[in-house]
């Protein structure tokens, strides 16, 4: 079995320190975006997983909302600025449903 040189492994960078080398540290508008649209990207893509496991098509989800396949495309791409409640309505459409859980965060 190989081993690991833990004095090399300790001069890697971590991906936190590239974060914050190409988008800013935690709390610059840069990195608020950059965090903002990671987001987007994770929920439209838990979506798109969910509609394609169901094997609907984008038009098939768009028509049960009474929206455009344009819009449900945005947002499976993480590309709409989508409200709360209409990622509720397009979870609902896929079966998915959310408990909400109330956490506090320090910051």
């Amino acid at each position: 079995m190989r081993t690991l040189n833990t004095d090399k492994l300790a001069k890697l960078p971590t991906f936190n320190q590239h974060l914050d080398e190409k988008y800013g540290k935690p709390g610059t508008s840069e990195r608020e975006q950059f965090d903002e649209e990671a987001i987007a990207w994770f929920y439209g893509k838990m979506l798109r997983d969910r509609r394609k496991e169901l094997r609907l098509t984008q038009k098939q989800v768009a028509e049960k909302l009474g929206r455009e396949q344009s819009y449900i495309a945005r947002v499976e791409n993480g590309k709409a600025d989508i409200q709360l409640s209409s990622f509720f309505r397009i979870a609902a459409v896929l079966g998915i449903q959310f408990v909400p859980t109330f956490m506090q965060t320090i910051r």
